[in-house]
């Protein structure tokens, strides 16, 4: 199992206790515990988010907002679909659950390199030397967890990606990662329940001897983790990550493939209770041959997991209490480039959300016909947050401390798209 390292302590020093520890007898701890609530009781009242990453920019102008006719138009003709919008061809199923998805197609942003973009649009915050600020994930999780008392499993998990991390509110809301297949990174130890149970308690008592030296809130944050890490090898709750236990006809609606599955997971962690989770799909920095990528490749994909999941949740009465989120880090530029590709752009371009009560079947926003520039109100990664906040409950009041004292207002004081609540 790989082990973090508090900061401040050297990985030597670390070991070095480690390997004092391990030859005391310790007496075996008791992991077993009953599951205290159904996921019935778990959901009730909890308000939910599900992030759709798409990471490497989507070309938005080939998916959300077409424009046919236009030098930078390329091939695709929009469709229409169950609301007043019209999409990509290549989305014909998500055509189907549009009157539950509203399309912002007025995003302008700054932040057109990969990295930069990432963080951007997962925190509202713009990267900063001196201060990593809280994702989507963690802030949501954050505050919605005291609607899940009888919660065991994490509540913020990266499924088929790393997601961005939990900044100063600490580790201990940190991304849970997985695979899309629910095999548990860092958690597949290769050895007996005996030994295991054993090495845990060996660890239980490295970290209390930590803490209790006064080494700061990492250590405080890693007992955190490993109590998390105990709960969750023994919780039923765990089950919620098995997507085989699915029939294989609802594996194949969603799409047997890593971002299918992850869909499926997705909607089977919000059951289950789990505030946030973020399903990645890659692959879209097409600089190079963009349209037959999309239209063989990516927007099938896309499309057959999308609309599952956004169907599955409405018949399952579990859309009006979770939002849907799908983006990148920026878009494509309108322009096609000698590569048949489009390049990085962030000055006019698309997110969707849907779910949690935001109005569905309409577009927010727009932009000229060329796809060049925005032309009503621009909206930005923060406008997005403080709007799924509104959705779920949050209070935009909220005023987090990071750890060098520094007040940060939730979403970056971001003002919520008022169109998505008439």
């Amino acid at each position: 199992m790989q082990i973090a390292t508090p900061r401040g302590m050297s990985r030597r020093h670390f070991m070095k206790h480690m390997a004092g520890a391990s030859a005391m007898t310790i007496p075996a701890l008791t992991f077993g515990h009953s599951i205290r609530t159904h996921a019935a009781e778990l959901q009730k009242n909890a308000k939910s988010a599900i992030m759709l990453w798409m990471g490497g920019g989507p070309s938005t102008m080939d998916i959300w907002d077409l424009k046919p006719g236009s030098n930078t138009g390329g091939p695709f003709r929009p469709i229409s679909t169950a609301g007043d919008v019209q999409i990509s061809e290549h989305m014909p199923m998500t055509a189907k659950v549009m009157h539950h998805l509203a399309i912002i197609r007025s995003m302008s942003t700054r932040e057109a390199d990969h990295n930069r973009g990432n963080y951007y649009m997962h925190t509202g915050y713009q990267p900063n030397a001196n201060i990593e600020h809280p994702s989507y994930g963690a802030v949501i999780a954050h505050e919605t967890i005291d609607q899940r008392p009888g919660l065991e499993i994490p509540p913020f998990v990266s499924v088929g990606g790393g997601s961005v991390g939990p900044g100063f509110l600490g580790m201990a809301w940190a991304p849970f990662t997985v695979s899309s297949n629910g095999q548990v990174r860092n958690l597949q130890m290769g050895i007996d329940d005996s030994r295991l149970m054993q090495r845990m308690a060996t660890l239980d008592l490295i970290e209390k001897g930590f803490v209790s030296e006064n080494r700061g809130s990492a250590a405080e944050d890693h007992q955190k983790i490993l109590k998390k890490t105990l709960d969750l090898m023994t919780s039923k709750q765990m089950d919620a990550f098995k997507v085989n236990q699915e029939p294989p006809q609802m594996i194949e609606r969603y799409g047997d493939n890593g971002f299918g599955r992850g869909c499926l997971m997705a909607r089977r962690l919000v059951e289950a209770g789990v505030p946030f989770v973020e399903v990645d799909l890659g692959g879209w920095d097409n600089h190079q041959g963009i349209f037959p990528t999309l239209a063989d490749d990516k927007l099938p994909v896309l499309d057959r997991a999308m609309s599952a999941l956004v169907e599955d949740l409405e018949s399952r009465g579990r859309l009006q209490d979770t939002a849907i989120i799908w983006m990148g880090e920026f878009s494509r530029t309108p322009r096609i480039n000698g590569n048949a590709g489009r390049d990085h752009w962030a000055r006019s371009w698309s997110v969707v959300v849907g779910g949690a009560g935001m109005k569905g079947g309409i577009a927010v926003g727009a932009t000229n016909e060329d796809g060049t520039q925005v032309t009503t109100e621009p909206y930005t990664s923060q406008d997005v947050m403080a709007s799924i906040c509104k959705a779920l409950g949050i209070s935009l009041e909220t005023t987090f401390t990071s750890r060098s004292g520094r007040p940060m207002k939730i979403a970056n004081s971001g003002k919520v798209i008022k169109e998505l609540f008439v």
